[in-house]
């Protein structure tokens, strides 16, 4: 989410928002969540001036979507991620800029459609995935934060415990599941990733913490402690939150970065 808070504050909103010291009780409380850590594979250069907000590998290129009024784009940069290593260009193939005060936000693919959500806004814009250019857009209510895509359905964050689950060609609501931890909610749910193993894996926001979920029980199965990769960012580097998470296709592997972060991390979650 991009209101800025002093990182400071993280270990107050963890305890309440992950672990569930106060917060509410929603389901049944279920086994303990796994707890796992960073493995880096390999580091790579990201764009010091993103504020990042969505992260996503589709078809050889790495998707990019950012925030601020005014001051939101969406790219895409040629990826591969054929061989052992992941290789990733340069130089961007294309940028486009978010019109007017749009607040950009999370973003996905879905067919020969790019998805982005706006902040407070209210509407998603529907770009073409090739140009990267607006072709129409879809009103929604509340706000938006993250979004990917599973087989006939997009799965979209809001700030609160819920996962939204809608049309992908309407945008229309199909139902919606709110997401728990040992029975208590787990909100501020940011930045989303849709996985091939059929989990979301969401940033929390304000935290170094990703969560692995059910999408359909909405239990919380595995957490990952994703603070020692600050420590790997260079020296000085005024850096905001963690945000920013897409999995390698057909690897084990995720690239995971934060807002104005240098560093692009290809990472392993590993016991």
């Amino acid at each position: 989410m991009p209101c800025l808070r002093p990182v400071a504050a993280v270990a107050v909103v963890v305890c309440a928002a992950v672990t569930g010291c106060g917060s509410e009780l929603v389901a049944e409380p279920g086994p303990p969540a796994t707890e796992l850590r960073v493995e880096v594979v390999a580091t790579h250069p990201h764009d010091p001036g993103a504020f990042t907000q969505g992260l996503e590998i589709d078809d050889g290129e790495l998707i990019e979507g950012t925030g601020r009024a005014g001051r939101s784009w969406v790219a895409a940069r040629p990826i591969d991620v054929s061989g052992v290593n992941t290789v990733l260009d340069a130089t961007e193939r294309t940028r486009v800029p978010v019109p007017g005060d749009l607040f950009g936000e999370g973003i996905t693919v879905v067919g020969d459609d790019l998805w982005q959500l706006t902040w407070k806004d209210g509407v998603a814009i529907v770009r073409d995935r090739g140009t990267l250019l607006e072709q129409r857009r879809v009103d929604y209510d509340g706000e938006g934060w993250g979004l990917c895509s599973q087989p006939g359905r997009l799965v979209m964050s809001d700030g609160s415990a819920d996962l939204i689950f809608r049309d992908p060609s309407t945008f229309g609501e199909l139902g919606r599941v709110t997401v728990h931890r040992e029975g208590r909610a787990v909100s501020d749910l940011n930045e989303l990733e849709c996985a091939e193993d059929g989990k979301v894996y969401a940033n929390i926001w304000q935290t170094d913490e990703i969560v692995r979920i059910d999408p359909d029980s909405g239990r919380v199965d595995a957490r990952i402690d994703a603070a020692p990769l600050r420590e790997l960012l260079p020296d000085g580097a005024e850096v905001d939150v963690l945000n920013g998470i897409a999995s390698v296709p057909g690897t084990d592997r995720f690239l995971v970065t934060g807002k104005y972060w240098p560093s692009l991390f290809e990472v392993r979650f590993v016991p």
